[in-house]
């Protein structure tokens, strides 16, 4: 018999994997940059408790000083909280620019970017090397797809590289040992009614639950930035139990930030099967649900995580209504990130302004490598 089953395995497994991954996050969908941030947040929490800290380069292409983008907050926070730990490198210019309109300091800002990173990776002092914006550097020529993969193929082997960014060219995406895909979904409803602050994140790829967290960290850099505090609620379903590594991340924050971060938790330690849900399930499920509306219409929060809220759903654990008429009344300055995977789309997707579907094209957890605390769980 086949049973279908949704559930979120702990960190308590027996085996993981010591040797770092390629991870490749493209597409036009939003998200890519976040979930970099998330995996960085994973393996920062992880490390704060070890002998020898993880630390992390973010080298930045396509993204000069001049302009601000929506990770630099998340950046700040980071940096402010755990200054010892995160090296940041900025490179290029600060418009957009096609392939008829490169210049001589586009080639040498992206020669300079992959000069760092191929020093950072060669010195085996980083745990993470995230290539934000790679992807489109590449595909316009500005650097040598070739160097770029004969570098990755040989880098440390603890190390874990992320590339993001649209167009990743096939070479790179051959050598990916994860290949997320964020594609963008348009809903005329929430333009139409003019509602804003709904991201939801969905699909079999990995990416979304770490796309949440760099939001959280979006959060709470704008908090410092504008002398405001932006409070952020992280409310998960389907994660019961204990040993998840978002767990150490958020207390990590949590120390560094004060008052600014709650975390709850509801479900219980097992994978539920679609057909053979328990009373339990139900009851947990509305217990989350009874705390997020309330957040939700508190007013008191900047930024609500509903992770996992989509299978809870697709499980018949929770009505859909009740979701829609809360989203419908929420303030207009409370962003609301919904994430998880579903069978069937709900009706609260189409208030959504923003949408990702992530695509798994490729996972490693599927060729038998083992997954990693602090990068998968």
């Amino acid at each position: 018999m086949t049973r279908t089953g949704i559930g979120i395995r702990t960190a308590q497994a027996s085996h993981e994997r010591m040797v770092g991954q390629i991870h490749v996050y493209d597409g036009a969908g939003k998200g890519k940059s976040q979930a970099a941030l998330g995996v960085v947040l994973r393996s920062i929490g992880l490390g704060i408790n070890m002998p020898q800290q993880s630390r992390v380069l973010l080298l930045r292409f396509l993204k000069g000083p001049a302009r601000d983008y929506e990770e630099d907050a998340a950046i700040e926070a980071l940096q402010r909280g755990f200054p010892h730990l995160i090296d940041q490198v900025r490179t290029g210019r600060a418009e957009f620019f096609g392939p008829d309109e490169i210049t001589r300091f586009d080639r040498q800002e992206a020669q300079r970017g992959w000069d760092v990173a191929k020093g950072a990776i060669a010195s085996g002092l980083y745990s993470v090397v995230v290539l934000d914006e790679l992807n489109p550097v590449l595909d316009l020529g500005l650097l040598s797809v070739d160097d770029v993969v004969r570098t990755l193929k040989h880098k440390p082997e603890h190390l874990e590289a992320i590339a993001t960014g649209r167009s990743a060219p096939s070479e790179l995406l051959a050598i990916a040992d994860l290949h997320s895909e964020m594609k963008a979904h348009y809903h005329p409803t929430a333009a139409e009614r003019g509602i804003t602050g709904i991201e939801i994140y969905t699909g079999s790829g990995k990416g979304k639950s770490t796309s949440a967290l760099g939001k959280a960290l979006q959060a709470i850099g704008k908090g410092i930035s504008q002398d405001k505090s932006h409070r952020v609620l992280i409310m998960q379903w389907l994660k019961g139990g204990s040993g998840y590594t978002e767990d150490a991340a958020i207390a990590a924050l949590r120390q560094s930030y004060p008052n600014l971060v709650d975390h709850q938790r509801c479900g219980g330690d097992a994978i539920v099967w679609r057909g053979q849900q328990k009373e339990i399930d139900y009851v947990e499920a509305e217990r989350g649900w009874e705390i997020a509306r309330s957040a939700i219409a508190s007013g008191l929060y900047k930024t609500i995580i509903l992770d996992e809220l989509n299978p809870t759903v697709d499980l018949e654990l929770l009505s859909v209504q009740p979701i829609v008429e809360a989203l419908l009344r929420k303030p207009k300055d409370t962003e609301v990130i919904i994430t998880g995977r579903c069978q069937e789309i709900p009706d609260y997707f189409d208030l959504a302004s923003i949408h990702s579907d992530v695509f798994c094209h490729k996972h490693y957890a599927n060729q038998g490598v083992e997954l990693k605390r602090g990068v998968d769980f």
